[in-house]
């Protein structure tokens, strides 16, 4: 389940999967992989094995081992017990050591076989990407992985015991222990290769009880928060341990021992401390009352009775927390402590239809044997366009050359009479009406985008071919165009010097061969003028031929 682990050296294969190997079908399985680990990584509740310090002291065990500590990572679920019993079965003559304090040197030297072993706990060592809060169940996985420090606390008195309040003079021991390596690495074991030790003040541990507690509250609550199945009962007993005075006191201790003008005279170094300790006991309002929310929608009915009376509890705390140490945002702290992305990152892939452009697939798409595919099979006229100044590269060139623009305005009329006649005979027995239509406007010299021939279409050009070799200098007179509607134009523009299909204007016969049934997105319509324009005699050099 060290899924983490698997997803960097996926990474690693797809690198060569794709860009060495070029094996897609390995590539693919691989993602979808990838997919399912970063799915359990959020999902999935795993458990959190327990650390244990070992020390093997006496002059009886093999030298590779001999008064050196180790820490080993347990099983899951492993108890301390079924550690130790684990343990002394590959050490059958070894006595078991009742103290968590380091031996002296009579222990070390002696001839026999002991055996010290405890629990420690790992130290949280982040990964440097995690530069902003993340969810728990991301988090959680670096608590027990990929670790190299470890800690033991014990507690140790100084000075005169207070029956009152044993939370004044409760200092504590820390042990810190590094090991050689990360672990779980290649065992499940490492030597401890440095050991030192700190002293934590009473006001300290009060810092980090309560650091301890908010963070332990915020994590259940996500938890329900990604999860509303599991179970309550777990939430109900950490809220009611905090909420009820009379179960565990709460921070009533922490007020009387430190919050004193006795304890301010004396340790006047400690005010920051003590101010620290005062805004984690204002932060634990918000998080107490968001458990408490959760917990009020999924109780039952058997326990809405003691539901209600943690409520009560809850209210007097907030007064009291409120009144003395002031009131925090409660959105703001849950959003910020709870890893929500940021609305940078909630990006909308979707786009309402009407702004969203129609890509080259899309319009193809819309044509089918049923529907009609070109503006005009449906009722609709091609009809001369109002004059428009086009800005493209291929329209500033022609605009530079008056005769060549000459010819493309009488081939544009030549051209719209003769789709005019081919649709008026074709649909003229046809009673359709009329609709709306936009105007087709192309502002390429040749547009992809331009609909495909209708069969009808194609079959009355292969009938009449001789509609569309209209020789140049053929006058317009000759043709009578039918009565035009005032609508838009629809104009096409050219390069006289473009090559059709790979063939220069030499290489294009004077009679056009037929054009196919149901080719690409061509402009056919471009063909006859291309044929007009260019002159067979004069052919554009090679660096100048542009292709389509």
């Amino acid at each position: 389940q060290m899924w983490e682990e698997a997803i960097a050296l996926g990474k690693e294969l797809a690198e060569q999967y794709e860009n060495e190997m070029f094996d897609y079908e390995q590539l693919s399985e691989l993602l979808r992989k990838q997919a399912q680990f970063y799915e359990n990584i959020v999902k999935v509740i795993r458990p959190k094995p327990d650390y244990f310090a070992v020390g093997y002291y006496g002059q009886g065990f093999p030298t590779f081992i001999r008064n050196k500590v180790f820490i080993y990572r347990g099983k899951e679920y492993e108890r301390r017990e079924d550690f130790e019993a684990r343990l002394l079965t590959q050490f059958p003559n070894a006595e078991k050591m009742k103290t968590t304090s380091p031996p002296g040197e009579d222990i070390k030297t002696s001839s026999g076989q002991y055996i010290q072993c405890f629990t420690v706990k790992p130290k949280l060592d982040l990964p440097s990407k995690f530069h902003r809060p993340v969810s728990e169940q991301i988090v959680s996985f670096y608590r027990v992985n990929e670790v190299q420090r470890f800690e033991y606390s014990r507690p140790v008195r100084k000075g005169e015991k207070n029956p009152d309040n044993e939370f004044a003079n409760m200092w504590i021991e820390r042990t810190i222990y590094v090991t050689a390596y990360k672990l779980p690495g290649i065992l499940r074991w490492f030597e401890v290769k440095s050991v030192f030790m700190v002293e934590i003040s009473p006001l300290e541990n009060a810092i980090e009880t309560m650091q301890l507690t908010n963070d332990k509250i915020n994590n259940m609550v996500q938890q329900h928060l990604n999860d509303p199945n599991l179970p309550i009962n777990p939430l109900s007993m950490l809220l009611n341990g905090i909420v009820d005075p009379a179960v565990m006191g709460g921070f009533t201790n922490y007020e009387k021992a430190f919050f004193t003008e006795k304890y301010m005279h004396e340790h006047p170094e400690d005010h920051d401390k003590i101010e620290k300790l005062k805004d984690l006991i204002a932060w634990q309002i918000p998080f107490l009352a968001e458990g408490i929310r959760i917990h009020g929608e999924k109780v039952t009915e058997a326990l809405r009775p003691f539901h209600e009376r943690m409520e009560a509890c809850f209210r007097q705390l907030k007064d009291k927390v409120e009144k003395q140490y002031g009131v925090r945002a409660v959105l703001s702290s849950l959003d910020e402590r709870r890893g929500s992305r940021p609305r940078s990152m909630v990006r909308s892939f979707t786009m309402p239809s009407s702004s969203r452009p129609l890509s080259v697939a899309s319009v193809s798409s819309l044509s089918s044997d049923s529907t009609p595919s070109r503006p005009g099979s449906d009722g609709f006229v091609l009809e001369p366009l109002l004059p428009k100044k086009m800005h493209s590269r291929s329209q500033d060139k022609l605009d530079k050359d008056d005769l060549d623009k000459d010819k493309k305005e009488k081939k544009k009329e030549k051209r719209n009479s003769k789709h005019q006649e081919i649709f008026d005979k074709e649909f003229k027995s046809t009673d359709i009406s009329l609709q709306q239509s936009e105007a087709v406007i192309l502002s390429e010299t040749i547009s992809p985008l331009r609909p495909q021939r209708p069969k009808s279409q194609v079959l009355n050009v292969m009938s009449s071919e001789r509609r569309f070799s209209v020789s140049p200098a053929a006058p317009s007179s000759q043709l009578t165009p039918p009565p035009v509607t005032p609508r838009t134009k629809l104009s096409f523009s050219i390069q006289p010097n473009l090559e059709l299909n790979g063939m220069s204007s030499s290489d294009i016969p004077d009679i056009p061969p037929p054009l196919p049934l149901k080719g690409s997105m061509a402009d056919y319509g471009n063909l006859m003028e291309s044929q007009d324009l260019i002159s067979p005699t004069t052919s554009p050099p090679a660096h100048q031929r542009v292709s389509p």
